[in-house]
């Protein structure tokens, strides 16, 4: 009963979002609805961006692309929110990941998997933190306190790019500088 209830979910938040969202107007207002329905539904991101409904990889990209348009960060949670509806789900790191990195003049341009493009500066701040394996865990802001993380091969090449600083390796961007670890 509760798989055919979540999946009753799923067509309803699909249903909501298509029409949430007008061709070429920009991301829907999210921050601004507040729907009496609210619940969980039994999604999953992954730690390597793929998103998962009942155990099983949605593999339309074009789905996973307009789920993300309406992701929403509160303080208990990332959630799916439409006009009507509002479901809590499960992300193992950050919502999106950042697949490839340009520098376009004083801007650092990232892209993540699901095509959303972000500027790196004041407003989208880069930030790396030191994972439990002693590894760097970089982040780039892409969206109201929702966060992309830095794919390895991107983050080699913001290292590539990254300037000292102080003892300190960083990148510059939109007038900003973002330490992305100790010069060595």
């Amino acid at each position: 009963m509760a798989d055919v209830q979540d999946r009753k979910a799923l067509d309803r938040v699909v249903e909501a979002a298509g029409g949430a969202q007008a061709p070429g107007r920009g991301l829907p207002p999210v921050h601004l609805w507040n729907p009496a329905h609210t619940g969980e539904i039994d999604i999953v991101i992954r730690k390597d961006g793929s998103w998962v409904h009942e155990g099983g990889v949605i593999g339309r990209e074009a789905l996973v692309r307009l789920f993300s348009t309406i992701l929403r960060k509160d303080p208990d949670g990332i959630f799916l929110v439409t006009p009507v509806e509002k479901l809590k789900i499960a992300v193992e790191d950050a919502p999106f990941v950042a697949v490839a990195v340009d520098r376009e003049g004083e801007a650092l341009r990232f892209t993540t998997n699901v095509g959303d493009t972000i500027e790196a500066g004041p407003e989208n701040p880069i930030r790396v933190e030191t994972g439990a394996d002693g590894e760097p865990r970089p982040y780039v802001h892409v969206r109201r306190g929702l966060e992309a993380l830095i794919a390895r091969p991107v983050f080699y090449e913001l290292a590539e790019m990254a300037e000292e600083r102080d003892g300190v390796l960083g990148v510059a961007s939109n007038g900003a500088w973002f330490p992305i670890g100790p010069a060595q």
